[in-house]
């Protein structure tokens, strides 16, 4: 009687493949396979990314103009820096009108007439002194409402230097935009 031994062969369907099935690649091989180009060369994908970067600057400087503290710069973030920039905007300061009084003295000093050009100097030097007094003042006024509002152990340093150099500029100049209007102070 013959005995029947089980069959060790390993190409039998039922066996499973030792290994993965396929020789291993070279270095070579793999660096090709691996390599593309750092930047797409297709003049399509060079568009989509155009449009797609035009679009996430143009989301930012809206995002920024509206006063959205994710788009904002450093120095505009958080809840003082807005309630000074309210503050700001509510009222009227002199300082505002210094760049265009400074845009007059430079036509008015083109009058060949001397005098025209010294009285403009003198008359632009007298409202530089009061928008920097004003300037100054503001600055203080802001301190002190800013900390009885959020707490003088709270308060950031800086707030008012950023009222005064907020006032300087025109009030349709400035970044983020005013979103009150004037005489509208905040709480």
């Amino acid at each position: 009687m013959a005995t029947s031994t089980p069959s060790t062969n390993d190409e039998s369907p039922e066996a499973p493949v030792a290994g993965k099935g396929r020789p291993t690649p070279t270095r070579a091989e793999r660096e090709a396979a691996r390599r593309r180009p750092l930047v797409a060369d297709t003049k399509e994908a060079r568009a989509a990314a155009k449009v797609q970067l035009r679009e996430q600057r143009d989301r930012a400087q809206a995002g920024m103009a509206a006063g959205e503290d994710k788009y904002l710069p450093p120095r505009d973030k958080g809840p003082q820096r807005r309630w000074v920039r309210d503050y700001v905007d509510a009222g009227w300061h002199l300082s505002e009108w210094v760049m265009a009084l400074m845009v007059v003295v430079i036509l008015v000093s083109l009058v060949p007439d001397p005098t025209f050009s010294f009285y403009a100097f003198i008359g632009l030097w007298a409202f530089i002194v009061l928008a920097v007094l004003g300037m100054v003042i503001l600055g203080g006024r802001v301190k002190k409402k800013a900390a009885a509002k959020f707490g003088k152990d709270r308060l950031e340093k800086g707030l008012g230097w950023y009222a005064a150099m907020r006032s300087l500029q025109m009030r349709f100049m400035r970044l983020p935009k005013p979103q009150v209007k004037r005489g509208q102070y905040p709480a």
